[in-house]
């Protein structure tokens, strides 16, 4: 039997955990935030800190 020499052959790679974003109040300002460390801007509505979420998770 030959023996090969070089690299090992790369290891499967698990899939990509899935974005899990939140929002942070402070004061009159809310931020969302995901678990890879992204930050959306902050806002003063509610919805559009969801709203950033959400294309975030969907980018």
């Amino acid at each position: 039997m030959a023996q090969q020499n070089g690299p090992a052959p790369p290891e499967p790679q698990d899939a990509p955990a899935p974005h899990r974003t939140t929002t942070v109040e402070r004061g009159p300002f809310c931020t969302a935030h995901c678990t890879c460390g992204w930050r959306g801007p902050a806002r003063r509505a509610r919805s559009l800190a969801r709203s950033d979420a959400e294309s975030h998770a969907n980018a």
